[in-house]
């Protein structure tokens, strides 16, 4: 069996399709559906079985009877504006960890997903302990797991790999609220009432003018797939495209697609401009020197698949 923590959630879902359409289709969704609406996430998908997140890690201390073939962690807390210490550090660093323990001990490939918040405001975007200095709590979380990582790879019998997933957007996102994508909310407000509402200048960037690496949700999939194909491969690698684009031109990429629409900028909300990232653009250097190949769709392309899978989804 194949384990997809976060099954239910917006990238681990997509896994699971991405696993279904590779033939997969014994494995275990393990979640929290306090949130019954990520239901929806899992009804085209071919799972053996879902188990909720307290009753695994439950199981996971005492020894799971098989060992999977494979743990795809993508579970955790992604409110980035969470500021609960005690339980996000539970949920992404003690969680994590108990999973790193048991795959280690029982040689189970384990690719889990890390986040480029480890960065926080700094300017390089690589693999490099000194660029590391997260904002928040969430992405200190996820920094503290990478170096307990790094410190056992060394021991590691089986494969480790971490994926920092830059600004990624794409379907099953809805359930996320307020932390969906930002090519989710501007869909919204072109459908509601044709304006895309984007943040004044900061940080020395004119309005709408702030970049960030933007990556279709298929991409992070097939990277997650191509390790899963190839088990002698491990590390931390930064997953985005390599290519930052302005908001203006994601907005513009909506609005294309619409045929209509219009951008309006507006200002911060109080205490969020100083902790803002107003650019980020992964540095995806190793990832191609493990030999990662496969082109990145750019914003225009990317909105394309996006809206398109938007729009043929029931009513």
């Amino acid at each position: 069996m194949i384990i997809v923590t976060g099954g239910a959630g917006f990238i681990g879902s997509n896994l699971v399709r991405g696993l279904n359409l590779l033939g997969e289709k014994d494995i275990l969704v393990v979640d929290d559906l306090s949130d019954g609406h990520k239901f929806a996430n899992l009804v085209d998908c071919h799972v053996q079985d879902y188990e909720d997140l307290e009753v695994f890690r439950s199981r996971l201390r005492d020894g799971l009877t098989t060992p999977p073939r494979c743990v795809f962690h993508q579970g955790a807390c992604a409110v980035t504006t969470e500021w609960n210490g005690r339980y996000m550090m539970d949920i992404n660093y003690a969680y994590s960890r108990e999973l790193l323990d048991y795959c280690l001990a029982e040689r189970v490939p384990l690719i889990y997903a890390s986040s480029a918040a480890v960065y926080g405001g700094g300017q390089r975007f690589v693999e490099d302990p000194a660029a590391e200095r997260p904002l928040n709590v969430y992405g200190y979380s996820k920094l503290l797991f990478d170096q307990t990582v790094r410190r056992r790879l060394d021991e590691a019998q089986s494969q480790v790999v971490g994926l920092r997933y830059f600004n990624v957007y794409g379907p099953g996102e809805a359930h996320k609220g307020s932390m969906a994508s930002v090519a989710f909310h501007l869909n919204g407000q072109i459908n509601d009432n044709g304006e895309a509402c984007l943040f004044e200048g900061s940080h020395g960037y004119a309005a709408g003018e702030q970049r960030r690496d933007f990556i279709y949700v298929d991409d992070v999939v097939a990277v997650n797939l191509w390790f899963y194909a190839h088990r002698d491969r491990s590390g931390i690698f930064n997953v985005g495209t390599g290519s930052a684009a302005t908001f203006n031109a994601l907005a513009d990429a909506v609005i294309g697609w619409h045929g209509a629409g219009e951008k309006r900028y507006i200002p911060f909300p109080p205490g969020l401009k100083d902790a803002y990232q107003s650019f980020t653009e992964a540095d995806i250097g190793a990832l191609r020197t493990t030999g990662y190949a496969a082109e990145f769709m750019d914003v225009s392309a990317g909105i394309k698949a996006y809206l398109d899978r938007l729009a043929a989804e029931p009513q």
